[in-house]
This record gives C-alpha cells, structure tokens and sequence, in this order.
C-alpha cells in the first residue's frame, strides 16, 4: 500500500460523502491507497455514509468517543498501512491528480523526514465571503492584516515550508516519520495543534515541508461572523497550551503587544475603524478584520485553561 488518506470527522456525514466521492474518483490506481475515517462521536449517518463507501472501496471506518482531531487522527495513523499518510479534513474536496502529486514528491524526496505540502483553495460552489477571503490573504495591504487561516501566498512552489505552514487539511508525510512524534491529546479544541506537532517534528526529526500548488484541495466550509469569533477565541485560549509547552517560540504575546491589541481592538476603535473603512467603500477591510480578529483573540487570551491552573 502506498497511501493512507487519514480523515477525522464530526457530524458532516453529507460534506464528507462528497469529499469521499472525490477521492475514489481520483486518477490513481484503487489498489494502492486507502482511505480511514474516524468518526468522532458522529449523532447524524456518518455511520451510513462510510458503510456504503467500504463495501464498494478499500475504506476503514472506525468510530470514537468525543475525544478530537488530534487522537482521531493518532488512531489512524498507527491503523494506516499505507507508506505515506495524507491528511485532509470531512470538508476538502481534491482535484482530479491530487493523489499523483503527493506521491510524486515524496518519490522525488523518499527521505523519511520529507512532507509534501499542497495548495488550499475555498470551493467556487460556497459563498464566498469578504471574512474568508481576508483569512486566506496575508498580502493585503501592505503584506500584512490578512492570512489569518491559510498564507499560500508567502510560498513558492517546490520550495520548502516551515513548521507554521503544517496544515492538515492538505498535507502528506511519511508514516516512519511518526515513530516517536504524533499529535498531542492534550491539546483541546481549535488552534495550535497541527503547528505544534509541525514544530516538534522540525525539531526532533528535522523535518522539511515541500509546497506542491499542484496538489490542490478545495475547501467546502462557509464561515460566517459567528465561526470568525469562536475561531479566534479557541486560538486565543489554546495560545496558552502552545507557550506551556514551547515558551522558547514567545507565541504568547507580551506586554507590549497586548497593549497594541487592546487598543486596536476595544469596542470604540472597532467602531471608528469601521466607519472609516464605509467612507473608503470598505478598501479597508483587512484592517477592520485584523482589529477584529484581535478583539476575539483578546477574549480567548483571558481564558487560561483549566488544566494549566492547577
């Protein structure tokens, strides 16, 4: 087996059937990949779903309770038989190669510590909003404000990616490179788990990322001002799990920075920022964004998990 595409999933059962649709239609031989699902604590038919995919294809389902992505996807590895995993998340769609472009890397780069990073696009077929389009564009205005989610566009292709662009809604390593590094449980949550893993393989294993923008995955995930604000919250809190763990990093921003933030992001700044941005006709949206996104990110800062007072 070459291949083990590795998903994680919640309650998605209708997205992560086409997700799956996409896979199985892929321009790579049947034989030689295989796909693990794992269920996390599912209440709609993902059961249904993946039943119907293993008896027609080379798919294992496996089903857990509430524990998240990071063991979800620890199970999966140590069930995985393929030489070199792929993760995606229920709601990326691939292209047509995107398998072929994977493992067209790896075989250019068959050391153990090489990963194979891929491009990450929203799906034409979702609306598209100003929000999503500012998460996924750190060059606006001046290189900064924006990039939030994805920064593809800080990278070159074929070139190397560091630990900070460890995202798995596309990418690819080795299985022989998870030896003695996986995902930490301990993370709960969104935010920071995926990096931290990216900078303890970097560390111990000194991993390299290689960006395909061949390989090329479609995100099919509306975020709406609600998802934003819980988004940026859960990263805010979960910044504190990182800087616990890897304080040499200083991801936890300091005195000063938090001044910054404070006053970017207070409620009256925000109201003045955005009546400026509607005077400009809302050229200013990566700025009103960032301010915002800052004004969430504050929130979760003040949130010191639980398991850190103890």
């Amino acid at each position: 087996m070459e291949l083990s595409i590795i998903i994680p999933t919640h309650n998605r059962a209708q997205i992560l059937d086409k997700c799956l649709q996409r896979l199985f239609s892929n321009n790579f031989p049947k034989n030689k990949f295989e796909v693990i699902v794992v269920d996390d604590a599912s209440t709609d038919n993902t059961q249904e779903i993946c039943t119907n995919w293993s008896s027609q294809e080379n798919l294992t389902y496996l089903k857990q309770n509430k524990s998240g992505q990071g063991v979800a996807r620890n199970k999966a590895i140590d069930l995985a038989k393929g030489e070199i995993l792929i993760f995606i998340g229920d709601d990326i769609f691939v292209n047509k190669n995107f398998l072929n472009e994977h493992l067209q890397v790896h075989q250019q780069h068959p050391q153990k510590n090489y990963a194979v990073l891929g491009l990450i696009l929203w799906d034409p077929e979702i609306n598209i909003s100003e929000i999503m389009k500012w998460s996924t564009n750190g060059s606006q205005l001046w290189g900064k404000f924006g990039g939030h989610q994805f920064a593809f566009e800080k990278l070159t292709h074929n070139k190397q990616a560091n630990y900070n662009f460890f995202y798995t809604s596309n990418i690819s390593l080795k299985k022989e490179i998870f030896k003695n590094n996986k995902f930490d449980p301990w993370f709960d949550g969104y935010g920071w788990e995926d990096i931290e893993l990216g900078y303890r393989l970097t560390k111990d294993e000194d991993l390299k990322i290689i960006y395909n923008s061949q390989a090329i995955a479609y995100h099919h995930h509306e975020i709406d001002l609600e998802q934003f604000k819980q988004r940026m919250f859960q990263i805010g809190r979960a910044t504190h799990l990182f800087h616990f763990k890897h304080p040499e990093l200083k991801k936890l921003p300091n005195f000063k920075k938090r001044l910054i933030f404070k006053l970017i992001s207070n409620k009256f700044s925000l109201i003045l920022i955005q009546n400026i941005n509607k005077i400009f006709q809302n050229k200013l949206n990566p700025i009103y964004f960032y301010c915002l996104s800052k004004h969430f990110y504050m929130k979760g800062l003040k949130q010191v998990p639980n398991k850190l007072k103890r």
